[in-house]
């Protein structure tokens, strides 16, 4: 027979708590693992939002390798002048020639930063096929790659023979006709232009091969999307010497043709 205090405790279900407190002890802990669980995704997702925040400003240039450069070539152009013409030639701001700057970002955009484009990535792509399997070896892999260091060498022979003699300065010279000539025939743009160039040839050859030679061997072993890029940078100087030397109009320049 059960005595009266056990029948008491067994209405009462007095010794089903222990197994009661269990229960809500393992619920209130799947609850909590639960949470962290679901939490986790959201912590991800915080995580890879911040990632991909950051992800594009690095990544723009490789992503979108030419419109950067495009943007470095106008700017860098622009302010290359701007220094030859304040640092250089110790011009006031009232003195700066907006006319010359102005040829310099019309041949940054048009030439350094398109046509530029053209020739060193889809045309090199063309005449150079190992160009860009060799720009994605490591530089120990490169030194191993005949065809790619082949191919690199006829690169820098092909800018400083053909490119910049041929292609380069004959477009600068025009350009530099169209923004300061009185007229209004492009016949006259180049036949004045190319008369100018031939006067400086051997000048501007010399000046562009010391120059563009080293950097050149430098250029072509670089990823593609650092090309030109690099090739901008470098080019801020040679620009800030060309504006200094054949910036302006001047008339000791006219004298000598």
């Amino acid at each position: 027979l059960t005595s009266p205090p056990q029948l008491v405790v067994a209405m009462l279900g007095l010794t089903r708590q222990p197994s009661i407190l269990r229960i809500g002890a393992a619920a209130s802990r799947g609850s909590f693992r639960s949470s962290l669980v679901s939490a986790r995704p959201s912590l991800r997702s915080k995580t890879t939002s911040a990632a991909e925040a950051v992800a594009p400003s690095e990544s723009f240039a490789k992503r979108n390798p030419f419109a950067f450069q495009v943007g470095v070539a106008t700017v860098k152009t622009s302010a290359a002048d701007l220094m030859a013409q304040v640092v250089v030639e110790k011009k006031s701001f009232s003195e700066i020639n907006w006319q010359r700057n102005g040829l310099f970002v019309l041949f940054g955009a048009g030439y350094l930063g398109c046509f530029q484009w053209y020739i060193m990535v889809t045309k090199y792509r063309v005449w150079f096929p190992t160009m860009d399997v060799f720009a994605k070896l490591s530089f120990a892999e490169k030194l191993k790659h005949k065809a790619g260091m082949i191919d690199a060498g006829k690169m820098v022979l092909f800018d400083i023979f053909v490119h910049m003699p041929v292609m380069y300065f004959p477009t600068y010279y025009t350009m530099k006709e169209f923004v300061f000539g009185d007229s209004w025939s492009p016949v006259s743009w180049v036949k004045n232009g190319l008369t100018k160039y031939s006067s400086n040839f051997l000048e501007d050859f010399k000046a562009m091969a010391s120059l563009w030679g080293p950097s050149d061997c430098i250029q072509f072993v670089l990823p593609i999307h650092i090309r030109m890029p690099f090739r901008h940078c470098v080019s801020f100087f040679w620009t800030a010497y060309v504006s200094f030397t054949r910036g302006d109009n001047t008339e000791e320049e006219v004298n000598e043709e």
